[in-house]
């Protein structure tokens, strides 16, 4: 390996993409245990590699220099390997300020929040510091923490900025398991923050930036702040200055939310949510599910039978399984969602995490019945759903689009907006 990153697991990583757009080498994910970094840094068979969870601290002492801004964070992301010795940087604390001044908050003389006590915490530590923040408080479960979770809540309610470096909400554990929550902290004990700051990634929104975002905070995920390390990284892997290096970030960012963003398509049945997905998705080069049949294929069934078997409740459920699968397994495709996909906030919540969410407003007379689904197979059926859900598709998407013209003319509009 010449160039590439180091890591205890990996799947989730979007640096080789990224690196990718940075310059033209082969940059590789090496997942190594804990008993294998030592003869890895002992070999030196590499050029240049970034480092990641959780051996950001580890490599340390293999090094045979330090810049003085990774040694005074105590934490190393860059390494680069020149005539026989180890050059260790720390290129997230640019990272962490790119991300900062991207969700347009300040830390100057706030009370700071971190939580996590490992290698990027000490990044964010650093960065506050340097911000010239008023308090600065870690917040872990470990003894290095200045206060637990249950002291945050009882000490440091009146928090201003809150700044997670803990992988709570990283997929696979985006929704949250027995080992891993879905969220670090509860947002609404705190009522004074205005900014909320997740390095975390992958979801594109965490349910933290998500319940952020749902009171009017200022907040968003970790790639723009992995998108910018990750460019001064490569300067330094090559040894190029650091001219326009902002310019580059913000391009290289903009490509790989792009890609990596899935378009969520939801309204009414007959809307055409399907044919606009299939035709969207062959304009755009992307996947496209159909979170219908994702239900179809679970059950071994047809919906109307799945209903008639199952009742409402029973398929409700199945749909939910179907939409978190869609969204949490898929990135960059055109999803198409039911009809009564947004009936449950926790379906919402799966898609928001990956994508962003069009309504197809096609007007209630040009809705036809269909007989493959119960709550709409007559003209009445489809009245009382548009009745009861139609605000709730409204208060629910991105981005409304009134269907009345041709499917390109949908799809073209769809594409400019978010391509935007």
């Amino acid at each position: 390996m010449e160039y590439g990153l180091i890591g205890e697991h990996l799947p989730h990583s979007f640096s080789k993409e990224i690196h990718g757009r940075c310059a033209d080498y082969d940059y590789r994910l090496t997942e190594l245990a804990p008993d294998e970094i030592d003869g890895f840094l002992k070999a030196k068979k590499f050029k240049a590699i970034n480092v990641t969870i959780p051996y950001k601290q580890t490599v340390i002492p293999y090094l045979d220099e330090i810049d003085a801004s990774a040694q005074e964070i105590g934490a190393v992301n860059t390494i680069v390997h020149r005539d026989g010795k180890l050059y260790g940087y720390n290129t997230d604390f640019y990272g962490m300020v790119f991300l900062i001044r991207r969700i347009g908050i300040s830390l100057s003389g706030k009370k700071v929040l971190i939580l996590g006590t490992g290698g990027t915490c000490r990044t964010a530590r650093a960065v506050a510091k340097d911000a010239k923040a008023a308090q600065i408080i870690t917040v872990g479960r470990s003894a290095g923490a200045d206060v637990s979770y249950e002291e945050a809540y009882a000490i440091h309610a009146d928090a201003e900025v809150m700044i997670n470096t803990t992988p709570c909400g990283m997929y696979p554990y985006a929704d949250g398991t027995a080992e891993r929550a879905g969220t670090p902290l509860d947002l609404s004990r705190f009522p004074r923050l205005c900014g909320v700051v997740d390095a975390v990634y992958n979801p594109l929104r965490t349910n933290l930036v998500l319940d952020a975002k749902e009171r009017g905070i200022p907040s968003e995920g970790g790639l723009s702040m992995l998108v910018a390390q990750a460019v001064k990284a490569c300067r330094i892997f090559l040894g190029r200055d650091f001219e326009g290096m902002e310019d580059e970030a913000d391009r290289i960012y903009r490509q790989i939310a792009a890609e990596k963003e899935n378009i969520v398509l939801t309204g009414m049945p007959g809307s055409g949510k399907t044919t606009v997905g299939k035709a969207l998705a062959e304009a755009l080069g992307r996947p496209f599910v159909d979170t219908d049949q994702g239900i179809v294929q679970r059950a071994g069934k047809p919906i109307s039978q799945i209903f008639d078997e199952m009742g409402e409740a029973g398929f409700r459920d199945l749909e939910t399984q179907a939409v978190r699968d869609a969204a949490n397994q898929s990135t960059g495709c055109i999803i198409a969602t039911g009809g009564g996909a947004i009936l449950r906030e926790e379906n919402l919540r799966a898609l928001r995490r990956t994508g962003r969410i069009y309504f197809l407003d096609r007007a209630l007379e040009a809705l036809l019945p269909t007989d493959d689904r119960p709550l709409a197979s007559t003209a009445e059926a489809i009245r009382k759903r548009y009745a009861e859900r139609y605000e709730r598709y409204c208060s629910t998407c991105d981005r409304r689009v009134e269907i009345d013209e041709s499917v390109e003319h949908t799809v073209e509009f769809i594409r400019k907006d978010f391509l935007l």
